[in-house]
């Protein structure tokens, strides 16, 4: 049982250690790393070509933890689109807290 009890505050302090690790986005200091972004997700209606045609989603109003995942998705070759690969790929986490409270808070 006191295995247990260990196991299950190991756990959580590691939870608790993990949030507080989360980098903050600060939205103005995003405003000069977003010039890559708005080429595409900029440009209502947009389709790309490249590797297949699609609809490119607008990012203004999304929620921050989904950006946030996803340019880490992007980074890691989880999500598999080259173009967006190789920007998430120049990002470092702080860029893309940033570009997150950018897009989240903005509807941009």
């Amino acid at each position: 049982m006191q295995g247990r009890r260990n196991l299950i505050s190991t756990v959580v302090l590691s939870t608790l250690s993990l949030s507080a690790l989360a980098v903050e986005g600060n939205a103005e200091a995003a405003r000069d790393k977003i010039s890559m972004c708005a080429g595409c997700h900029g440009i209502p209606g947009y389709r790309a070509s490249f590797p297949h045609v699609y609809h490119v989603p607008k990012l203004g109003g999304q929620h921050p933890a989904y950006i946030v995942k996803a340019l880490e998705e992007y980074r890691s070759g989880e999500r598999s689109h080259p173009t967006m690969q190789g920007v998430a790929a120049s990002l470092s986490d702080q860029d893309i807290a940033d570009v997150a409270a950018y897009y989240g808070g903005s509807g941009k």
